[in-house]
């Protein structure tokens, strides 16, 4: 119990010191929207690795990750119905926020599951799901500001361009080197390797999901080369 009530103290803290930053530079600093936007997105992503480092045992990160989403979710609910909230956290649809809040926890619970609970590595976890999560909101930024080169295709959604896609391969590659290194167990032109492959592999994922199913798509196609690898190339799994 000691480890549940500290784990969880950790998160609500994390939340609270980056919501209350976050919201008081939206008030403070003229941020514009999509900055603002991504913003919120690398905070959510980034109470993933506080989960995983404030919880030794894999169940109670991943039933505390539920019971969040559980309680969270009726408080957007109320939230939205205040005048100009969904302005002001930016949400391109009534609702964008706390979907996205069930969609991203659903994902991590899932992979947390799969990679912690299953195969032991709470490592391989972070890497599945920052190889789409950090990587996409680089995407977004740099394909918005610099997208010069657009991709075009009946299987392609939204404004994709070249741009925007080799950032989020550089930050997922990153991302995923970063981890496996911090990780150990792999010398540094494996960890490359896979990195590279993960990072090609959800860079697709994301240039061909369909109506925002990246948050779904990404992490269980980052999964499915990741954790081959791994086994393959002497990982430990």
């Amino acid at each position: 119990m000691t480890e549940l009530f500290s784990g969880t103290r950790s998160v609500l803290l994390y939340f609270l010191l980056a919501a209350s930053t976050a919201l008081l530079l939206r008030r403070l600093v003229l941020i514009p929207d999509e900055i603002f936007r991504k913003l919120l997105h690398c905070i959510l992503l980034g109470s993933l690795l506080v989960w995983v480092l404030a919880f030794e045992t894999w169940w109670m990160a991943a039933l505390t990750a539920a019971i969040f989403t559980v309680a969270v979710y009726p408080i957007l609910f109320l939230a939205e119905r205040i005048q100009g909230y969904s302005q002001f956290v930016t949400e391109r649809k009534s609702g964008e926020l706390k979907s996205s809040l069930v969609l991203v926890f659903a994902m991590f619970i899932l992979v947390l599951t799969v990679c912690w609970g299953w195969l032991g590595d709470k490592y391989v976890t972070l890497a599945a799901l920052y190889a789409w999560g950090f990587g996409d909101a680089a995407a977004a930024l740099v394909g918005k500001r610099f997208g010069k080169h657009p991709l075009t295709g009946r299987h392609i959604e939204g404004r994709k361009s070249v741009e925007g896609s080799l950032a989020m391969f550089l930050v997922s590659f990153l991302c995923v080197t970063v981890i496996l290194m911090a990780r150990g167990g792999l010398t540094a032109p494996v960890c490359l390797v896979i990195a590279g492959a993960t990072a090609a592999v959800s860079t697709a994922a994301e240039l061909f999901s369909l109506q925002g199913r990246d948050t779904i798509t990404c992490p269980l196609a980052a999964m499915a080369v990741l954790l081959p690898l791994l086994h393959f190339l002497g990982g430990g799994l």
